[in-house]
């Protein structure tokens, strides 16, 4: 099980098709709204609600974050996350009711494990935020890292299984936890540079995509839509208040841990996209140590999501011994 989301106000609940090979997550305020901001690295996105994230968005909290597999059809799970917020009367009020923001991004799971057909539905994420915990999160292929897959730019059948992963730092009284969906294109490394997860090579161990990539001796002509879809999604946590425009900063210096752990990440390919998000009162941090505490956090939980992962459908997993 995963790490403690209490100093944040956070809960975390997965919801998961074991059969269809998909799932989704949702980050929800344990009793109200968050403070969030937003990053973009690849090119492949597929997001809802990413400008009320903005500083200069009129909407300056928000209820929820769904992280979801099914591609762009995931993204309609967030009425279920709306629902369950609008019955306990959260969200943006608007006359006589309220208008719950849930901004939201995917993976793209919909091959090769499980069924295309396979989607993330609104009464999955309403049951996800109704279990949704601050201890003992699940790791590893649960909710939206059910189908998820690793080291695909040398073909999905080299591929090593991917999932969800948390972690939380501390330093003195400031404390940032990191949830992480890995469905990468490129491998996942450990802290020491050392390929944990990805492409596996033919004689055992892995073939080192970015290496491979940047010398030719994979392209994705060679390949073509063997390859699959690709995506790591990040939600970064501080348990001090900041403006928004610094927690934007957060977000994007957090991307440091994806260009550690995962190479190559924000490619063409990749739909990556970091969420930061932190209380709207409380006492303050600063920037520089909270970067930096929030890309620690989110290195630890990209090697867990994957060292947590049990394979499937022929795709090994680093959770298979555990």
């Amino acid at each position: 099980m995963g790490a403690d989301f209490t100093p944040f106000g956070l809960a975390v609940g997965h919801a998961t098709d074991a059969d269809g090979a998909t799932g989704l997550t949702v980050v929800r305020g344990v009793d109200g709204p968050v403070r969030a901001a937003v990053a973009l690295l690849g090119r492949a996105t597929g997001t809802r609600e990413l400008d009320a994230l903005s500083p200069r968005h009129v909407v300056d909290r928000i209820d929820a974050i769904l992280l979801t597999g099914g591609s762009a059809y995931g993204l309609a799970a967030a009425a279920g996350v709306m629902q369950w917020m609008e019955e306990r009367g959260r969200g943006f009020a608007v006359g006589s009711g309220v208008v719950p923001i849930v901004p939201a991004a995917v993976v793209f799971d919909l091959a090769p494990l499980g069924r295309f057909g396979a989607r993330p539905t609104a009464a999955m994420a309403y049951d996800a935020c109704a279990r949704a915990a601050s201890r003992d999160i699940a790791e590893g292929s649960v909710g939206a890292g059910t189908g998820a897959t690793v080291g695909k730019a040398a073909g999905v059948e080299r591929a090593t299984k991917g999932g969800v992963g948390c972690a939380v730092e501390t330093a003195g009284p400031l404390a940032a936890g990191a949830v992480a969906v890995v469905n990468a294109l490129g491998d996942v490394r450990d802290a020491s540079g050392a390929i944990i997860a990805g492409a596996r090579a033919d004689g055992g161990g892995f073939i080192d995509l970015e290496r491979s990539l940047a010398d030719g001796s994979i392209t994705r002509s060679r390949f073509g839509d063997r390859t699959g879809g690709h995506t790591t999604l990040a939600v970064v946590a501080l348990n001090a208040a900041m403006p928004r425009v610094d927690l934007e900063q957060v977000a994007h210096a957090a991307a440091a841990a994806l260009h550690r752990r995962v190479t190559p990440s924000g490619t063409s390919f990749d739909g990556d996209v970091i969420f930061a998000v932190c209380p709207t009162r409380g006492p303050g941090a600063l920037s520089l140590q909270a970067e930096a505490l929030a890309t620690r956090a989110l290195e630890r939980a990209i090697e867990r999501a994957v060292t947590t992962a049990r394979g499937r459908d022929g795709i090994p997993g680093l959770g298979d011994g555990a």
